[in-house]
């Protein structure tokens, strides 16, 4: 792996229901906030809510954009959730595929 970092990353969100998550994954796609979002179905998650562990069955959604689109997809998964404190985080993206690497930078856009 080389030192060089793109401006390529990685936005991860779960949802409760495929619905929700397709919802979300084509806006975003729709809206070139993201080149391609991949859903990943039957994951189980654990965590502490309002003073509780919970169980949930959840959706992630595995989100392809370029660091500039950032805050603009960020705003789009907080306004089409359903959750009250959506998952967001982003992972940035040291290295890969030159062509795929292109690829998202062709089909992501800032307004």
């Amino acid at each position: 792996m080389s030192d060089y970092m793109t401006d390529k990353i990685i936005a991860l969100t779960t949802c409760g229901s495929a619905a929700e998550a397709r919802k979300i994954a084509h806006n975003l796609v729709d809206r070139r906030l993201a080149a391609c979002v991949n859903i990943v179905p039957g994951i189980e998650s654990i965590y502490r809510w309002k003073g509780k562990v919970e169980t949930a069955a959840e959706f992630l959604l595995i989100i392809k954009t370029t660091k500039d689109a950032s805050p603009g997809l960020r705003a789009a998964v907080s306004e089409l959730h359903s959750y009250e404190i959506p998952e967001y985080l982003e992972i940035p993206i040291a290295d890969g595929s030159q062509a795929y690497l292109h690829w998202i930078e062709q089909w992501v856009k800032i307004n």
